[in-house]
């Protein structure tokens, strides 16, 4: 099966409408990536069906349960080779998505990935979640992958009020979950069924408690 078939069948599998120069977009991310990969090691994952799977549909899964928040500015926290946050400025071209990271050769290849793709609603920043200061509060945070619950817990300071903070983690993390701070609360936990990717998969969903 070719990525370009793997994709498709996995976005028909998640119930998602992506049009084809999306699914065409996503594909050249993936490229893209592969040719960086080579020389930066961005991703421990080198074989193009996979990258299918557990880069763009892993991301892609969390449609569902963001999408009915309104989405409309999104940090993605840590974001590494721009996941998730380069997938879903894709599929969702009306969004704000902000990719933060404090590794400046990650940040290099999301800039040039940004030019390259035309992603005109992606912004990239080096900087440490601890120390950014956006113009605009976000209406989600999102990580993959970032850190634990309670350091990720610390991108509450960027959010609008009613903002959400969203994790994608594999097994449910239930200590991390009991370390979260005072402050906060998880709001739903998601099991993510990711077409291609075996194990378990959920997305947390947390806010702060209301004084």
């Amino acid at each position: 099966m070719t990525p370009a078939s793997a994709l498709a069948e996995g976005v028909s599998a998640l119930r998602l409408d992506v049009p084809m120069h999306a699914q065409a977009k996503l594909l050249d991310y993936l490229k893209l990536l592969t040719k960086w990969n080579r020389t930066h090691n961005l991703t421990a994952i080198r074989d193009p069906a996979r990258m299918v799977t557990h880069h763009l549909l892993d991301s892609l899964a969390v449609l569902e349960y963001v999408d009915a928040r309104s989405a409309s500015s999104c940090l993605d926290v840590g974001s590494g080779a721009g996941l998730p946050g380069i997938p879903l400025a894709i599929v969702r071209p009306d969004w704000r998505v902000t990719l933060l990271d404090s590794n400046r050769k990650k940040a290099t290849f999301l800039q040039q990935a940004v030019i390259e793709l035309g992603l005109a609603n992606i912004d990239v920043v080096s900087e440490r979640v601890e120390t950014y200061e956006p113009a605009d509060l976000f209406s989600i945070a999102i990580s993959r992958a970032f850190s634990d619950l309670a350091t990720f817990a610390g991108a509450l300071r960027v959010l609008a009020p009613g903002g959400r903070l969203v994790a994608m983690k594999g097994a449910i993390p239930r200590e991390e979950i009991e370390a979260l701070p005072s402050n906060i609360r998880l709001v739903a936990t998601h099991e993510l069924p990711v077409p291609g990717v075996e194990g378990k998969r959920h997305l947390l969903i947390m806010e702060a408690i209301a004084s």
